[in-house]
């Protein structure tokens, strides 16, 4: 991979792409008005910033130690042991997958639409679908920084559009500027976990600073600062512009409005107060803010399928990088592949659907996503236990909050969010009564974690060599490291390892290579 390209602010930008402002704006923000039935929204994107800024505080200092492409593979391997980080990483994986192929369905849907209506090209889903594939598997065979510089461009003028959509709001107030949507009575009621439950998915690759850390200038301090301004970002930016539209729509109506217009509302409320134009602009940035979303999402699968091919827990093939620009080619084609396949399947499916034009959506963008934020919930949890037991093992000099107070308060509110999530799943997913649906969607994720335990426990009995290098970041196969030093080349086998990890303690950085010492411990984890 590239190494050490990216800067805060280009990290900021991947990490804000990843939660699409105005996609939560225009979908999120109005589907949990609608199905909640609660004014206090904006109260519940503060709650979460909240409970992620505790997590972010272990997560930020662990991250200033070890500098791994795996993240969360890596933290947990080092935290709570080897088996546990494989099953993490598997559990990451099929998360990371279903938020980013997810994604799919309401693009295809939404530039379908928009195709047919201000062009008159009945253009299917699917094929708007799979031409955002291509593009975004572009951008994951080249440079980062390209992406990077994409995204930047399409987030500021989210950005934009979103604070053009709460200064007008804020103009109209048919009901004056109010507070109630901000008063602790309209949130902590009956429906509040469904709020939290529909919330947490707009925050869903916040985590991912840590992702890019073998290619970020200065790491250590690089994803700390990054993931701590885009967690305050996007809750106070959410909060505020949740605020404003119940305010623009007014207060007493916000929710039957929602509830008539769905996603629509955004652009029925700029049609009406802005004009046509500012409404069809943005909706094409409604466009170019999935398609960042797909970029951020595709970015981060294809980092763990390298992480994970370089230490030969999968296969190493996936570890495979190009000669020039040195992107993980293998694993972005790997998660492209997926994604071809599974728009395929749906595709199919949803000839003869009922749905109508929705399928994608009601479906395919439904249920992944969902599936894909109930995951990332749940590795979030156990990383911060990961976070304690590193620094239970060595404090290095850090202070009580950062080794378990945070990290503790962080989990146990992760897990209640998890509980609420897997309580609310049916909502989630649109489904009315029980469905199974609601059952099995959360037992196939949880399952890919269980798989990875199995797998990490074949390896440490089959293949000591690859389970005593899980997490540290060294090419292994057949026992031998390559050193971490090594340059790149075409893959990262023995010789050309790529964006090697390191970890340090108190002390300076040490690199993961064939001179390291071997951890005692890594048997027994």
């Amino acid at each position: 991979m590239e190494r050490r390209t990216l800067t805060v602010p280009s990290l900021v930008f991947l990490i804000i792409a990843a939660s699409a402002p105005l996609t939560v704006l225009a979908g999120g923000v109005p589907s949990t008005f609608a199905v909640t039935g609660l004014l206090g929204v904006p109260l519940g994107f503060l709650a979460l910033g909240a409970v992620l800024a505790l997590f972010a505080v272990g997560y930020g200092a662990m991250s200033s130690r070890i500098t791994n492409a795996g993240a969360f593979y890596a933290y947990v391997a080092d935290g709570l042991g080897h088996r546990q980080g494989i099953g993490a990483a598997w559990l990451a994986l099929i998360s990371y997958n279903a938020m980013q192929i997810g994604l799919y369905g309401i693009f295809g849907f939404v530039l379908s639409s928009f195709l047919e209506a201000r062009l008159g090209l009945a253009v299917p889903w699917w094929a708007a679908a799979f031409a955002g594939l291509a593009l975004v598997g572009l951008l994951g065979v080249s440079r980062i920084d390209l992406s990077a510089k994409v995204i930047a461009a399409l987030v500021t003028l989210e950005f934009l559009v979103v604070i053009g959509v709460d200064v007008i709001s804020l103009a109209v107030a048919p009901e004056g500027i109010s507070a109630q949507p901000l008063m602790p009575a309209e949130f902590f009621t009956y429906g509040i976990g469904a709020v939290l439950s529909f919330g947490i998915a707009a925050f869903m690759g916040f985590e991912s600073a840590a992702i890019y850390s073998e290619e970020a200038k200065d790491p250590a301090r690089a994803v700390p600062r990054a993931t701590f301004t885009a967690v305050a970002i996007i809750s106070v930016f959410y909060a505020v512009s949740a605020w404003a539209l119940a305010v623009g729509v007014g207060p007493g109506g916000i929710v039957a409005a929602s509830q008539e217009f769905g996603p629509d509302l955004v652009f029925v409320f700029l049609g009406e107060h802005g004009g046509v134009l500012l409404a069809d602009i943005a909706q094409v940035l409604f466009i170019t803010s999935l398609l960042a979303a797909l970029i951020a999402f595709h970015n981060a699968v294809a980092r763990y399928f390298f992480s994970l091919g370089r230490e030969s827990v999968l296969p190493r093939w996936l570890g495979t990088v190009g000669r020039r620009n040195h992107a993980p080619v293998a694993g972005s084609l790997t998660q492209s592949g997926l994604a071809v396949v599974l728009v395929t399947v749906f595709a199919v499916a949803g000839r003869d659907s009922e749905l109508g034009p929705l399928f994608p959506v009601l479906t395919m963008f439904t249920w992944l996503v969902n599936a894909g934020a109930f995951g990332l919930v749940f590795l979030l949890a156990v990383t911060s236990l990961a976070v304690i037991g590193h620094f239970r093992r060595d404090p290095g000099g850090r202070s009580a909050w950062v080794r378990w107070i945070a990290p503790a308060l962080s989990a146990v509110g992760l897990g209640a969010v998890f509980l609420l999530v897997l309580v609310n799943f049916d909502v989630l997913i649109g489904t009315e009564g029980s469905s199974p649906l609601a059952v099995v969607i959360p037992v196939i994720i949880l399952a890919a974690g269980l798989a990875g335990l199995l797998r990490g426990e074949y390896l440490r009995r089959r293949r000591p060599e690859v389970y005593a290098g899980v997490g540290s970041g060294r090419a292994v196969e057949g026992g031998g490291s390559a050193p971490a030093s090594a340059a790149p080349g075409p893959t990262a086998g023995p010789g050309a390892t790529v964006g090697s990890s390191s970890r340090t303690g108190s002390g300076p950085a040490v690199s993961s290579g064939p001179t390291a010492e071997p951890d005692p411990t890594a048997e027994q984890r």
